[in-house]
């Protein structure tokens, strides 16, 4: 309880903080709202003009995402707020970023190179995909409770951290599948590059949900 309230009264009189920093990792659960919809969109129909609009909407929120952290830094540093935890804020901030850039990279290099996904391939792309957008969204949620509850931060990183193993798992099993078909080497290359860049999402929430575990230990001391 006297954390929490440490919490409230660090960011006491700075409503506008707090708001940026909301909608920040609102943006990136929207990012991964978008990036869901567009794998499935795009394994439906290619790269149609609907997935063309899920990309775009990625860079949208992608420029916002910037705009808000660099927003939230200058608040940190111009009104001297929360010297003891202000590295930390900002470390995290720049990982959640990294989970927007990855979300809009992803489409946009889907968009460039057209992957040719065959359709018994389907499935484990989407599986992948809720599995890792999962993963991403228990981050988030971890990192409002660093904010907020900072009791509640290791069972949400723990949930990361489970999501990521499923993610590999799930990974692990569609790449052995696709090596075992019998497509062309490069084709099964290609394929295996998406598989891989996909999974960097869950790969990049397990490292924010470990930072965020350290980050609380020292909040504690």
């Amino acid at each position: 309880m006297y954390l929490q309230k440490r919490v409230l009264h660090l960011f006491s009189g700075t409503r506008s903080l707090e708001n940026q920093i909301d909608e920040f990792l609102d943006k990136v659960s929207e990012a991964g709202m978008v990036f869901g919809r567009a794998i499935r969109v795009y394994l439906n129909n290619g790269a149609s003009e609907e997935f063309e609009g899920f990309l775009g909407q990625a860079a949208i929120i992608e420029r916002r995402g910037d705009e808000l952290r660099r927003s939230i830094e200058t608040e940190l540093y111009a009104r001297t707020l929360i010297p003891d935890l202000r590295a930390d804020v900002m470390a995290l901030l720049e990982g959640m970023d990294h989970l927007i850039n990855i979300y809009e990279g992803d489409l946009f290099r889907i968009s460039i190179q057209s992957p040719d996904i065959p359709q018994e391939f389907h499935a484990g792309y989407l599986d992948l995909t809720e599995t890792v957008v999962s993963c991403v969204d228990s981050v988030v949620l971890a990192a409002r409770a660093f904010f907020r509850d900072i009791d509640s931060v290791r069972d949400h990183g723990s949930k990361t951290i489970f999501l990521e193993t499923e993610a590999d798992k799930i990974g692990t099993k569609l790449q052995r599948a696709i090596f075992s078909s019998s497509l062309p080497l490069e084709r099964k290359m290609h394929l295996r590059y998406f598989v891989e860049r996909i999974d960097e999402l869950a790969n990049s929430a397990e490292d924010v949900a470990d930072a965020l575990q350290i980050y609380t230990i020292k909040r504690r001391i």
